[in-house]
């Protein structure tokens, strides 16, 4: 006997294929959905990292930049007591310059002459003052350039004048301390170790 099938059966296998297709598609879509949230909280985590990183490099960064404006800061104070320093080393050096100048100037200076002034830039000297006759300007130069103290006299100008209705010459010559002779007296311990 023949056996026919009445039922709509390719419908069915449609119907199920259909559901088989939307089942599929759901998996898929669930995976799909899956994966991005699992992308997305990685790349959320890797963000979050690199923004943490970054606001650890900007706390380091204010950090080392309060420590350069210290350090800056620290600089420039060595550099000032650097300067003091050497300005009172100076000062110590040159104190007695000033007492050779003014033994060797009165000890050096003739009868007939006499200073008006004396300027002092650090090893340059300059004498202004009057004598009665340009001989006694020529003595005091030969006795300038002999002194152990002082060297190079230079005559800038001199010039005739009155004084208290009395002829003079007024002078301005420029001298120099010797410098040898200064870092002699002030490094005794050098000058010697200079000669052996």
């Amino acid at each position: 006997m023949i056996r026919i099938n009445l039922l709509p059966h390719r419908e069915l296998k449609r119907k199920a294929r259909q559901q088989q297709i939307a089942v599929l598609a759901g998996l898929i879509g669930l995976f799909a959905i899956v994966v991005i949230m699992g992308i997305h909280t990685i790349i959320a985590g890797k963000i979050d990292y690199q923004n943490g990183r970054n606001q650890y490099l900007s706390d380091q960064i204010a950090i080392l930049d309060k420590e350069i404006a210290e350090i800056r800061e620290i600089k420039t104070q060595t550099q000032e007591l650097l300067g003091r320093k050497q300005v009172v080393e100076t000062l110590q050096n040159s104190r007695s310059e000033v007492v050779h100048l003014l033994d060797q100037l009165v000890r050096l200076l003739p009868d007939g002459v006499y200073l008006q002034s004396v300027k002092q830039e650090d090893h340059n000297i300059t004498l202004v003052g009057y004598a009665q006759s340009n001989a006694w300007v020529s003595v005091l130069m030969r006795n300038l350039e002999s002194s152990q103290w002082l060297e190079s006299p230079l005559l800038i100008e001199i010039k005739a004048m009155t004084v208290n209705n009395v002829r003079q010459n007024e002078f301005n010559m420029k001298i120099k301390l010797k410098r040898e002779t200064l870092d002699a007296v002030q490094n005794p311990s050098r000058s010697t170790a200079a000669k052996s």
